[in-house]
């Protein structure tokens, strides 16, 4: 059995990524003034969400390809 990394990344940088997007849709417009205005959790969120996304879809498309066959020719 092997490991593949890309499911724990993909499922920790998917959470924290929905948890920013939350963080940027509660919190009040002033704490955005420093920034310009620009909602930073919102963006950096999504940008984890879709990172995570990514690797959670690699993950689960290398689970479901069929092993190589064996080798059917006599060892050397």
């Amino acid at each position: 059995m092997n490991f593949d990394l890309r499911l724990p990344i993909g499922l920790l940088f998917t959470f924290y990524g929905v948890v920013l997007v939350i963080v940027g849709l509660t919190t009040d417009k002033e704490l955005y003034e420093r920034s310009l205005g620009i909602n930073i959790n919102i963006i950096w969120g999504l940008v984890l969400f879709v990172f995570g996304a990514t690797m959670l879809l690699l993950s689960l498309k290398s689970a479901r390809r069929p092993p190589p066959p064996p080798d059917s020719r006599p060892p050397h």
